[in-house]
């Protein structure tokens, strides 16, 4: 049975490289737009029970895993070092995206069963859907409090940029147990079509973070005239080899982020922003300021991102050019908005194969 998985996530990759032999356009990288609705007002606006996911097979480790017995698991938790941590956002608005994104990973995973995904939710009743999609799964749920950053926020480009749960990722040092020394952080509009434990392989270099990079990116465009001519804020670049990265896909060194108390600087930044208007993007900024020029550089392969098209139109995308391991709907598009409202973009349909929305046939 096994076989029979890895053979059809080889066919998955080998898709990807069929249908998207690039006529490949050149476009400037978008920020993962993730939407969190949250209204006090009247919080069962969008009840979790409105959906329904079919159950996902089963997907056990292959002989060789290093971790192949559910018992030890059981008794040494989060903390067994031979984990490969995930951790994504779950919300209503975007949980048929994570659900599809933790699907894939699965099914292109040799060790799926070594895999302990750690859930950042602002909802406090996820967990049984959860439970009931992927019966197998390893899991925990963190509550994240929106009221941790709503204060911090700044107005910004859309509306969907400002939802607390995106800030979510500048806590996890906080949030997850201090066993916890090393995560891979994965936006919800995203899925893989290779095995996580060659990213969770990637060498961070003494650095604190890693992701793919893209250096010849037009870096002025992220930040204000407000920025750029007031040296207290422009200078803090000085020196600095500066990059632009997507913090959609990250490898994190939590050891590290703890120790050098990343959190409290992004935190700086939010403030000055309040005050000062030094940028536009919602949560990706603090993250290029902070760490622009100081990140570990990973294979382009694990971030294909930009396929939602741009922060408004949503418009059809092509690839970058190269290998594929990992698709990412970053831009205002979603696959499961455009294929529900057929009109989907040709991309999407590497997508769909993973989505677990809907009651079985």
């Amino acid at each position: 049975m096994l076989w029979l998985m890895r053979l059809s996530g080889f066919f998955s990759a080998a898709l990807v490289m069929i249908v998207l032999s690039p006529s490949l356009q050149s476009f400037p990288p978008a920020e993962a737009i993730r939407s969190h609705s949250l209204d006090s007002q009247n919080p069962a606006v969008d009840p979790p029970n409105r959906f329904s996911f079919r159950k996902s097979s089963a997907f056990p480790n292959a002989h060789e895993c290093s971790s192949n017995n559910r018992n030890k698991l059981k008794k040494t938790g989060v903390c067994d070092p031979s984990l490969v941590h995930v951790a994504i956002t779950l919300d209503v608005d975007y949980l048929r995206g994570s659900i599809a994104a933790v699907h894939s990973i699965l099914h292109n995973s040799l060790c799926a069963e070594s895999i302990f995904f750690h859930f950042l939710v602002s909802e406090t009743d996820l967990e049984t859907l959860v439970r009931s999609t992927f019966p197998n799964l390893n899991f925990k749920v963190y509550y994240f409090d929106p009221e941790m950053v709503r204060g911090l926020i700044s107005t910004s480009v859309r509306q969907a940029l400002e939802q607390p749960l995106n800030y979510a990722r500048n806590y996890m040092a906080n949030l997850l147990e201090p066993c916890v020394t090393r995560v891979i952080y994965l936006d919800s509009d995203l899925v893989l079509v290779d095995d996580i434990g060659k990213l969770w392989a990637t060498s961070l270099g003494g650095k604190t973070i890693g992701a793919p990079e893209y250096c010849h990116a037009n870096f002025t465009k992220y930040f204000t005239p407000n920025f750029w001519s007031d040296r207290r804020f422009s200078g803090t670049f000085s020196g600095r080899n500066l990059c632009y990265f997507n913090t959609g896909v990250m490898v994190i060194d939590l050891v590290k982020w703890r120790r050098f108390g990343y959190t409290k600087r992004i935190e700086t930044w939010m403030e000055i922003q309040k005050s000062h208007r030094i940028y536009e993007l919602g949560s990706l900024p603090p993250f290029l300021l902070v760490f622009a020029g100081h990140v570990a550089p990973i294979e382009h392969r694990w971030n294909q991102h930009g396929l939602g098209g741009d922060n408004v139109r949503g418009s059809c995308r092509d690839l970058h050019p190269g290998p594929v391991s990992l698709l990412h709907w970053s831009g205002s598009g979603k696959p499961w908005l455009r294929i529900d409202s057929k009109q989907p973009c040709p991309l999407d349909s590497l997508w769909a194969p993973f989505d677990l929305y809907g009651l079985s046939t």
